[in-house]
This record gives structure tokens, C-alpha cells and sequence, in this order.
């Protein structure tokens, strides 16, 4: 017996992995190739709006991805840097091969961790419910104090490419078929989900002069806060856009599509759509634009990214070109949409077990979820919350006002998805508070007391955060004289001041930077880029930060208030029927969780409070 069996090979398995052997317990990865752990089925680039804050909140937690995106990445942007701070999102294109043999390498060093090639088809459970371990489809039985399914796209994938549908996991790979029966044979619920890729092009065929380029950032920005500088170097990616006759070709040919035509019905994801329903949502459009990604330093394709379909691959190749640049472009890989099993996440704990099969942990796609970042999210909270079992401590439920993490897995359990589930900042209501940059202030202390973040860099990390608020301090007590600043200002066409003025209250203006500030107060105020920056959102947004942060404790009255797990709603007269009926089915933790359920109105949250503090209905 070991102490956990992971079952899947991609984001969520590298990140479950990691934690499992970081808490110094046994662990067995099951995969269908263990040299292609965390491959990229789909975009070759990690992070983005939202997402990106996630990665560095896995960092912060003693995850793997940043480390491996900064080592592998071939361009790194800050996206949105035209907005304010809440929204940035750094990004980096991988180099996917890089990336996955790096993977692999890591995942088959960890101490504790046995990696077998297999393909698990059903679970092993007491009589009490309790799943104690998984058969695979070679013979095997693994026993196990805790499960954690990480299954992708897999679970009785099936590829449609025209009117061709291929059984797979992932275009060339079989997909695992057993284990939602399994699942199913307990009483939990399963649907189908639907995603796609597109095209992967050799790029020798592509004519880039007729495309915009776009370069990444310089210097780049690490994901990790372990990562010094990013000394790789970076390539271009170029942008091209859809045409009139592409969309003429689409419209007349919808038939051959099977999404278009209804073949397939599976809901696909809404924020990252196929070119057929770009066309049916928004046909107004003249082009949508597309943009050129490379998939690594040596690799011959390139991703289109923004052209996911499901078409003939010879109407593919005839759809390409009529794009700027992909006149005369070859096909490597045709597009292909995929559907696959999903259980409904409403089924779930906070903690990702399941309610119904103790011991059983849900991670990534399977969950409903899209995207690497928010699977490597799951399977990190997922594999905390089964190791802090095993070992007899409390769970570790992150709040919505804590981290993006929080708000995904609260918005999945808490409202479930009948489509693909994507993370946007705009999901967040602390948005200010849960920035980019500031994912080791709020988390790192949280993976260092569950032993994930070592104690050196834990103490270094800590210096630097109370270094920058020192150095906010130092900029309130700081006089800037007239004469050092006003050459600035009339530079600019603003008023010159009348007098001096502290440093904190120049840099609080919109239109003065530290790169203003930094010569005029020169070498007595010498910190790092990182450092600086942080200081500026501190100073610039702290009237923000002040309201965001007493609306946070206001809202954590709410998450602290516990519901009792033994209450009957069903007796509970004074709850509306739709009340009754979902808090019966999610069985909130808490009363803001309570109060994020679609149908449950603030009439039944009243109920609610006078139940928890009354303790009566």
C-alpha cells in the first residue's frame, strides 16, 4: 500500500506529485507514458490574465509550474500593462518539448514517488463507500489511503475531425474507458463537456513578412519568485487575421462541421471558442484575429492559436489559406474538437474530496475546468487536502479573499459548470488584493507552515516583503524641495509646487513614476525593480487597498459564520422550495457560501443566519 495513487499524466498529476513527496509521503503515479508528463495538448504557453496569477500562487504554495515555465519559456509578456495593477497577467510561451522532458525528469526524481505505465479502469471501495485504491487495465491492483483523479480529456474521449471520429484521450493517444463507470456505479453524477485545438502548421510554410510580429518583454519578468533572471532567449510571435473569403468558405460548408451541423452536442467553452461558433455568436464580424505562436526553439509547427475547429483536414488546409501569411501553408496536425466525461463539481468538498466517495479527490478537467493553470491549481489543493488527511491535521481551504485558487475551486464547488470553466479576474472580488504580484505576501507563509516552502527562501522572501513596506514608509517621511522636482513637472506642462513635498504624495500622482522619482532621490533609495514596482501599486492604489481590505473583513464574517453539516433542510419551513432543494444538493461549509448558490435569495440567507445562531429553524 501506498499513501496516495495519482491517476493521470498532465498539470494537475506534476503538481499532486510535487506536494505528496514534499510532505514526505508515498505516492504512485499512474500515466499512459511517463515521459510525457504535463505535455501540452493545446497552446504552448503558461499563464495569462488570471491564469498567470495562479501559476504564481502554486509557486508561493511549493508548486512546480513557474520553475519549469521559467526555465523552458521562449517569450515572456505582462499582459494588460495599459490597465491598472489588479488586471496584469504575465505570460510565457514554452517550448512544449523542453517543457515536457523537463517535467518527466522532475516528476521521476521525486523521493517517494514510483511512476508505472498503465491505465486505471475502475476503483476499489469498502462496503462503507470508501475507495481504498484503483485496478488498471493490465491486471494491477493499488491500494492506497487516498485517490486523486487527474484525467484530462480522457475518460471516454472521443476526437471528431469532419465526420471522422477517432476514439483517444488526445489526438494519438488512447483514452481511458471503465473508470467513469466505476465512478457512476456509486451514485455520482457524470456529463460530457466539449474542447478543441487547432491546426499545428509547419512554420517553413508560412510567409511572415506578411505578418505583424509581436515580441515578448525585455527584460522578462520570472514567474517564480525563486528565479533570479530569465537569460533564454526570446522569439517573436506574429499576428494575422481571418478574411471575408474565410468566412464565406465557413458559412457555405457549416454542414461539414460537426459541431456546426449538431453532431456534437457536448457544451464547449465559451471563452475560447471554435471559428465555427466565432461565425454563429458574432457575425457581424468582418475577421477575428489570429495569432502565430512557435512551440519551441527546434520544433518545425506552429500553433494558430484563435482557429480551433473540427472541419475535414482538407478543408482545413483550404480554410488556412485564405489567411494573410498562410497562402501557401501545410498542415502538420489538423484541428480536432474532443469531448469527454466530466463529473459535476457541486459533488465535491471545498477540499476537492468527494461527498459521496471519501477518500476519492477530483483534480483539473474532470472537474470542468479548462486550461494547464487551473488543472496544476486543483491537483496542488487537491493532494494538500488528501496528504493533511492522511495525516490526521486540518484541511487547508483557501478563502476567496486570499487567492484566485480560492475563487476557483469556491466558484466549482459552490456553483458548478456546465461548461468548461475558465479564470478571468473579473471572477474575483478583491481583485486589488489578489494581484499578480503580491501571490508571496499572501500565500508563501501558508506553504511554509505545511512544510512545501523551505525555511531560507521562506526568510529571504519575507525580508524583501517587509523591506518594500519599509520602504513606502520611508517615502511618507521623505521631502522632495521644489527645485529637485518642478523641472519634472514643467517638462510635463504641469503646475510647479510652492513648496516641498514628501515623496509618497509626488508618487500617489497618475502621472509621476519610480522611474521619476529614482534619480531625484537617488542612492539612498536603492532597491530592486520588483521591489520598486511594488512599492509605486502601494503607494498609487492605497486608498483602494484600504476599502478593498475592510470590504474583505466585512465579507469574512460571512466565510467564518459555519453552517452545522447535520442540519435537515428539508424541515426547514421558513427556506424557500429552491432553497431547500440546492442547499440539500452543495451542503455550503459557511454562510458565504451559502450565499453564492444560484436560487438561494437573501430572505434564505436571513434563515441561515438565524440557524447558525440560534440553532434552530
Amino acid at each position: 500500500m501506498v499513501d496516495v495513487i495519482i491517476v493521470g499524466g498532465g498539470h494537475a498529476a506534476l503538481e499532486a506529485v510535487t506536494i505528496v513527496s514534499k510532505f514526505s509521503l508515498s505516492g504512485l503515479l499512474i500515466t499512459h507514458n511517463k515521459s510525457a508528463i504535463s505535455k501540452m495538448s493545446c497552446n504552448p504557453a503558461i499563464g495569462g490574465l488570471a491564469k498567470g496569477h495562479m501559476v504564481r500562487e502554486i509557486d508561493a504554495l511549493g508548486g512546480i509550474m513557474a520553475i519549469l515555465t521559467d526555465k523552458t519559456g521562449i517569450q515572456f509578456r505582462m499582459l494588460n500593462k495599459s490597465k491598472g495593477p489588479a488586471v496584469w497577467g504575465p505570460r510565457a510561451q514554452i517550448d512544449k518539448d523542453e517543457y515536457m522532458i523537463e517535467a518527466s525528469k522532475y516528476a521521476s526524481s521525486l523521493s517517494g514517488i514510483e511512476i508505472i505505465e498503465d491505465s486505471v479502469n475502475s476503483l476499489i471501495y469498502e462496503k462503507s463507500g470508501l475507495c481504498t485504491g484503483v485496478k488498471t487495465e493490465k491486471g494491477s491492483e493499488y491500494s492506497a489511503k487516498g485517490v486523486i483523479l487527474c484525467c484530462g480529456t480522457f475518460l471516454n474521449g472521443l476526437i471528431h475531425i469532419g465526420n471522422e471520429q477517432i476514439s483517444a484521450g488526445r489526438i494519438g493517444e488512447k483514452n481511458s474507458t471503465g473508470l467513469t463507470e466505476s465512478i457512476v456505479s456509486k451514485g455520482v453524477r457524470t456529463a460530457r463537456l466539449k474542447t478543441g485545438t487547432p491546426a499545428r502548421i509547419k512554420q517553413s510554410s508560412i510567409d511572415c513578412s506578411k505578418l505583424s510580429e509581436q515580441q515578448g518583454d525585455f527584460p522578462p519578468s520570472p514567474f517564480s519568485y525563486r528565479t533570479e533572471e530569465i537569460n533564454r532567449k526570446q522569439l517573436p510571435c506574429y499576428i494575422t487575421r481571418t478574411t471575408e473569403e474565410t468566412h464565406k468558405l465557413i458559412r457555405e460548408n457549416f454542414a461539414l462541421s460537426p459541431m456546426a451541423s449538431g453532431i456534437i452536442k457536448s457544451t464547449g467553452p465559451r471563452y475560447c471558442p471554435s471559428i465555427e461558433t466565432k461565425l454563429i455568436n458574432f457575425a457581424d464580424k468582418e475577421s477575428h484575429q489570429l495569432f502565430i505562436e512557435p512551440e519551441g526553439y527546434n520544433l518545425p509547427d506552429i500553433y494558430l492559436n484563435g482557429f480551433s475547429n473540427c472541419f475535414p483536414a482538407d478543408f482545413q488546409q483550404k480554410l488556412l489559406r485564405t489567411i494573410p501569411g498562410l497562402e501557401n501553408c501545410e498542415i502538420s496536425v489538423p484541428a480536432y474538437a474532443i469531448e469527454y466525461d466530466y463529473f459535476p463539481p457541486t459533488q465535491l468538498n471545498a477540499t476537492l474530496e468527494s461527498k459521496i466517495i471519501p477518500s476519492l479527490y477530483f483534480a483539473g478537467q474532470i472537474n470542468g475546468t479548462s486550461g494547464y493553470e487551473e488543472a496544476a491549481a486543483q491537483g496542488l489543493m487537491a493532494a494538500i487536502n488528501c496528504c493533511l488527511k492522511i495525516l490526521g491535521k486540518e484541511p487547508l481551504v483557501l478563502k476567496r479573499s486570499e487567492a484566485y485558487i480560492g475563487v476557483l475551486i469556491d466558484d466549482l464547488v459552490t456553483k458548478g459548470t456546465e461548461e468548461p470553466y475558465r479564470m478571468f479576474t473579473s471572477r474575483a472580488e478583491f481583485r486589488l488584493l489578489l494581484r499578480q504580484d503580491n501571490a508571496d505576501e499572501r500565500l508563501l507563509k501558508k506553504g511554509h507552515d505545511l512544510g512545501l516552502i523551505d525555511k531560507g527562501f521562506y526568510e529571504k522572501q519575507t525580508a524583501k516583503i517587509e523591506r518594500i513596506y519599509a520602504g513606502v514608509e520611508r517615502l511618507k517621511n521623505k521631502k522632495v524641495s521644489m527645485d529637485k522636482i518642478n523641472p519634472l513637472l514643467a517638462e510635463r506642462g504641469f503646475s510647479e509646487l510652492k513648496e516641498s513635498v514628501k515623496a509618497f504624495a509626488l508618487l500617489k500622482r497618475p502621472d509621476i513614476t519610480n522611474q521619476d522619482l529614482r534619480p531625484i532621490l537617488g542612492k539612498e533609495f536603492s532597491y530592486s525593480e520588483e521591489e520598486w514596482m511594488r512599492m509605486e501599486i502601494l503607494t498609487k492604489y492605497e486608498g483602494y487597498l484600504l476599502k478593498e481590505i475592510a470590504l474583505a473583513e466585512d465579507f469574512e464574517k460571512q466565510e467564518n459564520a459555519k453552517i452545522p453539516v447535520e442540519i435537515d433542510y428539508n424541515t426547514v419551513h421558513n427556506l424557500s422550495l429552491e432553497a431547500r432543494q440546492k442547499l440539500t444538493k452543495i451542503r455550503p461549509a459557511t454562510l458565504g457560501q451559502a450565499s453564492r448558490i444560484s436560487g438561494i435569495s437573501p430572505a434564505d440567507i436571513q434563515v441561515l443566519m438565524i440557524m447558525v445562531k440560534y440553532g434552530r429553524g
